[in-house]
């Protein structure tokens, strides 16, 4: 596997993909299961367990969630699949927003017995924003109550790419164990044993051949409504190979109309070999999107680089981490030219040179240096003092700003002090180290209550980081309740008039206001305009 890892591959070759989903849908599981039936890993890493290799985190392993996206890559028919697995917790969101958008493809992990769950959705919105390509596992069908087509009904009110199943399951709850495949008509039955990476391949029971007929003329009109080779083949009226078949469902879903759907069990090891097969069959190369644009940052004009090593690098830091080990890591996507270590770049955002020292492959938490990095591939760099997530670094001679990642305003706040005098310089280290890692996270300070004032996406969130406070950097600080600071304001635009009469026996008084009130847009503040002028009243 040592050598395998040192091959470049090419472009074609090349998938970068992300797992996103709901909490607990299954995201980490089907990680797990990918990298041990591609060989990468030699035993299956358990959620529950805390053994997982992409829950490297102390955290994460406790509280059996994934907390940070961690970055991976594996190995299938020839292909490259680099891996970026993302928490499926609202409360950190911001790590599907920074991955999905330097990922070129993503999976998205239904629970069989929820179907679509709020977090499904907003990861769905998310991938529809960056016009992320996908294909849909529907997870855990061996679970009572597990229902495939009540998924994929509830998956066709979702906006963007409508759902095309590919596969019909054989069997339920307990008993599944096989799965149609309607492209192929040809029954995959699973090994009893998730250890067996092995599949066998059977007729379609008889059953299920009514629904299977029905499903694949379903799935023929649908491409062929949308793509023109498919549409003569079909009104030939000739039988449709299942390779022609898979070459339109392929450009398709590049282009944005459909996302196939297919089933199994991670936790079983049921469905991750067609799952593997699909994810090179149907999501794109880096040669498959659409060249990357920015924006020249002396002459404002719009720039476009096409994916290729000859060219200018351009290349986008979407992730920056603190490694007790190797310091200051970060996590880089190269769209054209070479990144090489020891060589210098240009951060166009920052508008300074940068050294990079040394390039690393991660494994989740585990690291391999290599010495150049091409196009369409992901890879973090030791070195840079004053790079930032949104960064863009590119060649001095050939500038470029790339569009960063858009992340969320923090909702939830809580003060901070130090336990001791000692604490406040390594707190306020801290606190800085975290703020480049996490945008979401922010730290102010109070004037008003002379307070530290921590920010984040939600207590869990803040909860995380403040452990974190404790135990990666060893500093003791004092934490207050979370509270949500919230302004009210107006929605329509009012005008309001008041009249003062006061008679007092002599001159009185006399008082005459008229005020219009309009709503500004969000993030304005507030702006009064005088209608009065020159001392003449309207």
């Amino acid at each position: 596997m040592g050598d395998e890892r040192r091959i470049i591959y090419p472009l074609p070759k090349i998938r970068n993909i992300g797992f996103i989903a709901h909490i607990d849908a299954g995201k980490t599981t089907v990680t797990e299961m990918i990298l041990y039936y591609t060989g990468r890993t030699y035993k299956i890493g358990r959620v529950d367990e805390g053994t997982a290799v992409m829950d490297w985190m102390e955290q994460e392993k406790e509280r059996g969630i994934t907390i940070t996206a961690a970055a991976t890559s594996c190995f299938w028919r020839g292909y490259r699949i680099n891996i970026i697995d993302t928490p499926g917790h609202v409360d950190f969101t911001a790590e599907v927003e920074r991955s999905l958008r330097v990922l070129d493809g993503g999976v998205v992990i239904f629970d069989g017995v929820a179907g679509v769950e709020s977090q499904s959705e907003t990861v769905w919105r998310q991938a529809n924003r960056y016009n992320i390509p996908r294909i849909c596992f529907v997870n855990k069908m061996d679970r009572v109550g597990a229902d495939y087509f009540r998924t994929l009904r509830m998956m066709e009110k979702l906006p963007g790419p409508k759902p095309l199943a590919v596969q019909i399951p054989i069997g339920a709850e307990s008993e599944f164990h096989a799965v149609v495949d309607v492209i192929e008509e040809k029954a995959i039955y699973f090994p009893p044993h998730e250890t067996i990476p092995e599949i066998k391949e059977g007729p379609v029971p008889e059953e299920l051949r009514e629904k299977l007929a029905e499903l694949r003329e379903e799935l023929i009109e649908k491409l062929a409504e949308e793509d023109e080779e498919l549409l003569s083949l079909y009104l030939e009226g000739k039988p449709i190979p299942p390779s022609d078949l898979k070459a339109a469902l392929r450009r398709l879903t590049i282009a944005g109309k459909f996302t196939p759907v297919l089933c199994g069990c991670a936790l079983r090891g049921k469905g991750i070999i067609p799952l593997l097969d699909a994810i090179v069959d149907y999501l794109p190369s880096p040669l498959d999107v659409p060249p990357v644009k920015g924006r020249n940052p002396e002459t404002g004009e719009e720039e476009v680089r096409e994916t290729a090593d000859e060219g200018p690098l351009a290349a986008l830091v979407f992730k920056v981490v603190t490694d007790p080990y190797v310091g200051r890591l970060v996590h880089i996507r190269v769209y054209s030219g070479k990144l090489i270590s020891g060589k210098d770049v240009y951060n166009a955002t920052r508008g300074r040179k940068e050294r990079i020292g040394r390039l690393l492959e991660m494994h989740a938490n585990h690291r391999e240096e290599v010495k150049e990095v091409g196009s369409g591939e992901i890879a973090a760099a030791v070195g840079l003092k004053n790079t930032f997530t949104g960064d863009t670094l590119c060649d001095p001679k050939h500038p470029i700003l790339l569009e960063p990642p858009v992340f969320p305003m923090p909702l939830v706040s809580v003060a901070i002090e130090p336990e001791t005098r000692a604490d406040q310089n390594a707190l306020a280290d801290a606190l800085q180290k975290l703020g480049d890692e996490d945008p979401t996270f922010k730290v102010s300070y109070n004037p008003e209550t002379s307070q530290i004032i921590i920010s984040g996406m939600g207590e869990l969130h803040l909860e995380v980081l403040t452990e974190r406070l404790l135990r990666e950097f060893k500093v003791r600080a004092r934490v207050g309740k979370p509270q949500v600071a919230y302004k009210e304001t107006i929605t329509t635009a009012v005008e309001m008039e008041g009249k003062y009469i006061r008679q007092t026996g002599g001159r009185g008084q006399y008082g005459h206001v008229i005020v219009r009130f309009e709503p500004l847009e969000r993030g304005k503040g507030f702006e009064f305009r005088n209608e009065i002028k020159g001392g003449v009243i309207p």
